[in-house]
C-alpha cells in the first residue's frame, strides 16, 4: 500500500516520528469467551460496531460450498423477536448504514451510526448471535439471490473466473481453493436447514470478536458489551477448527484459460506463501517489502520500470502479497504484454527480470523510498476509523494479536535488503505455484494436404 501523495510525504518527515498508536486500543475477553476490542477516536460523534465470527468459507462441510455466504445473507432475515429486514431498517432509521462480508476465514457484520446509537446496535447484534430465525419462504428466495450474485460478480467477469480457476489449481487439498461464493452446482442444493446447522456449529460468543471504534469511552463500551453479550453461555458445539492441509507440492502447475471476452491477455502466477505469524511477522514483512519493490508502483517498481518503460514489452506488470490468512498466504506476480509479444515471451521476460533482481540485489535508494511509502500509508490509515477497526477484526479472526497489529510497522521497519532477497528466493522455485495464461481462443489450425 502506498500513500497517495508521495511529494507531500517527503515534505513531512516529522510525521514519521509520531506514535503509530494514535488511538488507545483496549482488549478484553468476557467470561463466555467473547473478545471485545475498543478503539477510542473522538474526532467525530460516530461509532463503528463490528462483530466478527471465526468461521468462513474454508470451514464449510464438503458439498456445501457457499453456505457461509448464504448464512451471512440469512442473518438479516430476522430473529425470534424481529421481522425479516427489520435489522437494516432500524439502522437506516437511526441514520446509519450496515453491511456484511465473508472470507475464507471469517464472517463480519458492521454498522456505522451516531455514537449514541451504539447500545441499540449491540443489542440487535447480540440478539441475532443466538436467536436467528427464518422460514422456507425467506431462505428459498435468498438462495436465488446468491446464485444471481455469483452470476454478476464472478461468471460475468472473465478475470474473476480466471482467478477462481487459478486458486482451484493452486490448492491440492486445502479449502482455500473453493470459491467463497461457492460452486454453482453446490449452491443450487443449499437449504435453510444446512444454513442453520452451520450457524449452530460456528456462531456464538466463544467464536466471535466485537470491535467498537469511534467516539466512545472504553469503560462504557466494555460495560455495554458485558450487558448485551455477557449473559450468553458459550456455544458447546464450537470446536477448534480442523482443515485439510496441503501435501508437499512437487511440481508447478500450468493452465490456459481461453475466453472470447478477454480484451488484454496476460500471465498470472500465484505462489503459496507464509502468513503473518503471531509474535514473529518478520518473514511476512519481508514478503510485503518484496511485493512493493517488484510491483508496488507503476512508475518505479522493478517489473514496471524494466518491462514497461525500459524494454517496452509490457502494458503493465505487477506483484502483490496477502499474508492475512489463517493457514496460507499468496504471493502473486503477473504481466500483460504489448501487442505482438506472446504470453510465452512475456513470462520469460518477467522471470528474467526477477532473477536479475535477486542476483544484483536491492537498490538501496529504492528500498528506502518504498519503506517510507509503506510507513506513510500505514500512518494515514489511522485516520480511517472503520479501516482501523477492520485491521483488528481481521487480525484477531486469523490468529494474530493486538500487539501484532500495532507492531506491524515495526516489523516492516526491521526488514533489511538481505531479508528481501532471501524472501524472494521462493520466486525461483515454482513447485508451489500455478501459472496461468488468460487469452482469447486460438484459431483452429487446419492441416494442409499437398497434391
Amino acid at each position: 500500500m502506498f500513500v497517495r501523495n508521495l511529494a507531500l510525504a517527503a515534505l513531512l518527515p516529522l510525521a514519521f516520528a509520531l506514535p503509530l498508536a494514535a488511538q488507545p486500543v483496549a482488549h478484553h475477553v468476557l467470561d463466555n469467551g467473547l473478545e471485545v476490542v475498543v478503539i477510542e477516536d473522538r474526532r467525530a460523534p460516530v461509532v463503528v460496531n463490528m462483530v466478527w465470527y471465526r468461521a468462513g468459507a474454508a470451514d464449510e462441510p464438503p458439498g456445501q460450498s457457499g453456505i457461509a455466504h448464504f448464512l451471512e445473507h440469512l442473518m438479516f432475515k430476522g430473529t425470534e423477536t424481529t421481522d425479516p429486514g427489520e435489522f437494516s431498517a432500524v439502522v437506516e432509521a437511526n441514520g446509519g448504514r450496515d453491511n456484511a462480508f465473508v472470507s475464507w476465514d471469517y464472517t463480519g457484520f458492521f454498522q456505522r451510526v451516531a455514537a449514541d446509537r451504539l447500545d441499540l446496535m449491540m443489542q440487535m447484534e447480540a440478539d441475532r448471535m443466538v436467536n436467528l430465525s427464518f422460514t422456507e419462504a425467506e431462505w428459498l428466495p435468498e438462495r436465488g439471490v446468491i446464485l444471481e450474485e455469483r452470476g454478476q460478480v464472478l461468471e460475468s467477469r472473465v478475470g474473476a473466473q480466471f482467478n477462481e480457476t487459478m486458486l482451484a489449481a493452486l490448492y491440492k487439498s486445502h479449502p482455500y481453493g473453493v470459491p467463497i461464493l461457492g460452486w454453482r452446482h453446490e449452491m443450487e442444493t443449499l437449504t435453510g436447514d444446512m444454513a442453520m446447522e452451520f450457524y449452530r456449529t460456528h456462531y456464538g460468543p466463544n467464536n466471535a470478536v466485537v470491535v467498537i471504534a469511534g467516539d466512545v469511552d472504553t469503560d462504557a463500551a466494555l460495560a455495554k458489551a458485558e450487558r448485551h453479550f455477557g449473559p450468553m453461555p458459550p456455544n458447546p458445539a464450537i470446536e477448534p477448527r480442523t482443515r485439510p492441509m496441503e501435501p508437499p507440492h512437487l511440481a508447478g502447475r500450468r493452465l490456459s484459460f481461453e475466453d472470447s471476452r478477454v480484451g488484454t491477455p496476460y500471465v498470472s502466477r500465484m505462489y503459496l506463501a507464509p502468513v503473518r505469524r503471531s509474535d514473529d511477522q518478520s518473514e511476512a514483512a519481508a514478503l510485503q517489502m518484496l511485493a512493493a519493490l517488484l510491483g508496488g508502483s507503476a512508475a518505479t517498481s522493478v517489473l514496471e520500470r524494466r518491462l514497461n518503460f525500459d524494454e517496452g514489452i509490457a502494458l503493465s506488470a505487477w506483484a502483490s502479497y496477502n499474508g492475512l490468512a489463517r493457514d496460507y498466504g499468496v504471493f502473486s506476480i503477473g504481466i500483460a504484454p504489448v501487442e505482438g509479444v506472446s504470453l510465452e515471451e512475456a513470462e520469460a521476460a518477467m522471470d528474467r527480470v526477477i532473477a536479475e533482481f535477486l542476483e544484483e540485489g536491492v537498490d538501496l535508494e529504492q528500498f528506502e523510498r518504498v519503506r517510507r511509502q509503506l510507513r506513510a500509508s500505514e500512518i494515514f490509515a489511522l485516520d480511517d476509523t472503520q479501516r482501523r477497526a477492520r485491521q483488528f477484526g481481521v487480525a484477531l479472526s486469523v490468529g494474530l494479536t493486538i500487539d501484532d497489529v500495532t507492531g506491524w510497522i515495526d516489523a516492516l521497519e526491521a526488514v533489511t535488503p538481505d531479508d528481501v532477497i532471501e524472501a524472494g528466493q521462493m520466486l525461483l522455485d515454482t513447485r508451489a505455484s500455478v501459472t496461468g495464461y488468460l487469452t482469447t481462443p486460438q484459431p483452429e489450425q487446419r492441416a494442409e494436404v499437398s497434391q
